[in-house]
């Protein structure tokens, strides 16, 4: 006899027939959950652990720095600076571009706005802030999902955690997978959309009981109140990263799988609440993205510019499944996943293939499984594993819309939930089987073991940038941009013969990568190789006309080798592609100055410091030329103004002093010499190394005796 679970509301029993053969399905859940090798917990003590984890596993990149798009995303990006107006949050991408510019669309002013928070309460960009944020933040996260799997594994109220939502969050808590999102700083997008995903999906399970905190069944009214504040936080997820709106088809899936086909009425009124809101928000989003598609180039992700929608859709599959063997096996880790990191598939009869069939099939079976027979509580588990892991990685699959990665970790950090769930309900299956139950205990914790320590390499390997490219060589050795990152880190740290060893396989990996070609170029360029370099960058704006940087330096190597016409013309190109570009006006004033075109070069200084009023060698080229020319007035007034934007610079006081003493001023050149700068010592130390250099300089022969006479006075 089928016996039934019931609960009065509202005045009416609704019932819930899943029962089978004398035993109640309340009792059959308690034994579902309990055959799992350890002990319940209370919500305190599993919340506790669970956090802890999450710390221990990334606390180590706490010291770490701004590491790869970091620089771009908050190092660069003005839009943390108190002086910006908030209004531009709303009008900017992630990377502090304008919108409606080229822009990737990455809307994600709730983010940026929690930077610029840690930029003021740092009073400036200390790395160390931003990381411990993201740390509590993904221990936060995690505890929130040990309530995300309460309300998908258990059917019950009780006293102690559910033994399947304990292990789903402190696996969610520890994988290596989360390690970008944590220890990297721009991932906390991610971690800031999945706090927002989660409160929102909370919120409405809220709103299916009614406004209860524990659910048994659903009633027939609805709770508006956690309806309305369902669709606030689905909002703010989405502002936090575009992954978020994806908690309205999760709430779905929740609603459908978990009462269907009861209390329709009730279900098809919170649906299209969710409905008329996903639509609202993603009108609201286009319309502040400029009502245009992101701009991405064949390189950022070429699976999705293969000629034919067939073999696109091969590629595509061929990513699923590699995004799927990287939650489960994730030791493969990489920075970066373009340019050849994943070769593109052209051919039907490709061997990466069986892939995508093995991945397919996997996904095939649990899907049969589901649909087969009654749809007991470990199949609505597993459909919501299904649901959690395919619909918040649906904005990354390129069904959608056309992505700017071919696999980027960090997408991962939500989808890897669905993981979870599902290497749960596989132990839980074992343990049903009694001889098998301590080799699940073992298993188990091996596993957790393993993601522990990865997750602390993984996150230790993000502190810095030299261990996480050279670490990423090794995983995607035929990506020219990790070649070109390790080349430009060992630039900047003057190994300059293995930097151009490094951007030159960039280039023979990818032969049209301009930036590595601007970049290598300028080291040809500072080693005298002028030829060598005005070809690559001759290749270089050939390849991108745009490319403002690097017709700027095609235009000092055409300076350089006295080719003043063709590098005007260079630095004409460079500032019509940017048109507030401070160091290419002072460049081309230093070409005009090779020609002795004196008033041209001031008028190209000035525009240089009028964009960029701290531009120093721009004053000073200014100062010493019109010192030279005998303009003294004009030099002094100039030196006063630049003082006003840079008032500790001892090149600016040395020259505004030199000039004064040429105007025979001997007291403002004796003031501005010493009394402002107060490094009599500094300064008699300089004046003689002038006169190593120039025994006859008449300014550095002129200022030392005044600053004997000065010493001869203090004495």
């Amino acid at each position: 006899m089928a016996s039934q679970s019931v609960k009065k509301a509202n005045g009416k029993h609704y019932t819930n027939n899943n029962s089978s053969s004398g035993i109640s399905q309340a009792e059959r859940d308690r034994q579902w959950d309990d055959v799992l090798p350890f002990p319940a917990l209370t919500p305190v003590v599993a919340r506790a652990v669970v956090f802890v984890a999450a710390v221990i596993c990334f606390i180590n990149s706490h010291d770490g720095d701004f590491v790869f798009d970091d620089s771009e995303a908050i190092v660069g990006n003005k839009d943390l600076l108190p002086e910006t107006p908030l209004t531009n949050l709303l009008h900017h991408d992630f990377w502090g571009q304008k919108l409606t510019n080229k822009s990737h669309k990455s809307y994600r002013p709730l983010t940026i706005l929690t930077y610029r928070w840690n930029y003021q309460l740092a009073g400036g960009l200390s790395p160390w802030g931003f990381h411990v944020v993201n740390i509590i933040l993904h221990g936060v996260v995690s505890v929130l999902f040990l309530s995300f799997f309460m309300v998908l594994l258990s059917s019950r109220p009780s006293s102690h955690v559910s033994k399947s939502a304990f292990l789903c969050s402190l696996l969610f808590a520890v994988h290596p997978i989360h390690s970008e999102s944590v220890a990297g700083l721009v991932g906390r997008a991610d971690l800031l959309c999945a706090l927002f995903f989660l409160l929102s999906f909370l919120s409405y399970v809220r709103a299916c009981s009614g406004g209860d905190a524990v659910r048994v069944c659903r009633p027939e009214r609805v709770s508006w109140w956690w309806l309305g504040l369902t669709v606030l936080l689905c909002f703010l997820a989405t502002f936090s990263k575009e992954q978020g709106i994806t908690v309205i088809g999760v709430c779905c899936a929740y609603d459908i799988i978990s009462g269907f086909p009861l209390w329709l009425q009730s279900l098809f009124q919170r649906l299209f609440v969710l409905i008329i809101s996903a639509v609202a928000l993603l009108l609201l989003r286009l319309q502040a993205t400029g009502l245009s598609p992101p701009t991405f180039q064949v390189v950022d992700n070429p699976h999705s510019f293969v000629n034919g929608s067939i073999y696109r859709a091969l590629n595509y599959n061929y990513l699923y499944a590699i995004n799927g063997w990287l939650l489960v096996n994730p030791w493969w880790l990489s920075f970066d996943w373009s340019m050849g990191c994943v070769p593109v598939i052209t051919s039907v009869a490709d061997p990466r293939l069986v892939a995508a069939v093995v991945f397919w099939f996997v996904i095939g079976c649990l899907v049969f499984h589901c649909l087969q027979g009654e749809l007991n509580h470990e199949k609505r588990c597993l459909a919501m594993g299904l649901a959690a892991l395919v619909i918040p990685f649906l904005p990354a699959s390129n069904l959608l819309i056309r992505v700017g990665f071919v696999i980027a970790e960090r997408n991962l950090y939500l989808p890897s939930a669905g993981f979870c769930v599902l290497v749960t309900l596989g132990s839980v299956r074992l343990s049903s089987n009694a001889s098998l139950k301590q080799v699940v205990r073992i298993g188990l914790g091996l596993l957790l073991a393993v993601y522990v320590a990865r997750s602390i390499q993984r996150s230790d390997q993000w502190r810095k940038e030299l261990p996480l490219y050279t670490d990423a060589e090794k995983v995607c050795p035929l990506n020219g941009k990790v070649h070109y990152n390790i080349a430009k880190l060992n630039g900047d740290q003057g190994n300059v013969e293995y930097a151009i060893e490094k951007y030159k396989l960039a280039i023979q990996l990818h032969p049209k990568y301009d930036q590595a070609m601007n970049n290598l170029a300028n080291i040809l360029k500072d080693n005298g190789d002028n030829l060598e370099a005005e070809e690559l960058l001759t290749k270089a704006v050939t390849i991108n006309p745009e490319f403002a940087a690097a017709w700027m330096n095609l235009g000092i190597v055409k300076a350089n080798l006295k080719k003043y016409e063709e590098g005007e013309k260079c630095y004409r190109n460079a500032l019509r592609h940017r048109r507030k570009y401070p160091d290419c006006y002072y460049n081309l004033g230093n070409l005009y100055l090779d020609q002795q075109r004196h008033q041209d070069a001031l008028d190209a200084w000035h525009n240089a410091t009028r964009l960029k009023p701290d531009h120093l060698n721009s004053w000073s080229n200014a100062i010493i030329l019109l010192d030279n020319l005998g303009r003294y007035e004009q030099a002094v007034k100039m030196g006063e103004v630049a003082l006003k934007y840079l008032p500790d610079s001892a090149a600016l006081w040395f020259n505004l002093g030199n000039v004064h003493g040429k105007m025979e001023h001997w007291e403002e050149s004796e003031r501005v010499l010493y009394h402002r700068w107060g490094k009599l010592d500094a300064a008699e130390k300089a004046y003689k190394k002038v006169l190593e250099i120039s025994p006859k300089n008449p300014s550095a022969l002129e200022n030392l005796q005044m600053l004997q006479r000065k010493r001869e006075t203090q004495n």
